[in-house]
């Protein structure tokens, strides 16, 4: 998985479609659900660390331009 949307793809094989409307929302909804998966060893260590590293890189990401547009 190299992005976010590969991610969102592996997540439906699972039947899981992760959509609040709030771009970080859905990130830390994903992440939740991928520790889900791992605990319940439903997917790979190598995935599940690559995925999670992979979002959490988007959500301080994400977070850093929230943080730009409201100090604007």
């Amino acid at each position: 998985m190299k992005t976010i949307y590969d991610i969102q793809q592996f997540l439906k094989k699972y039947g899981t479609i992760i959509y609040v409307g709030e771009r970080v929302a859905d990130l830390e909804l994903i992440e939740e659900e991928l520790i889900e998966l791992y605990n319940s060893q439903l997917i790979e260590h190598r995935e599940f660390q690559n995925a999670l590293m992979l979002l959490r890189q988007e959500i301080q990401l994400e977070k850093e331009k929230n943080n730009k547009k409201t100090g604007e």
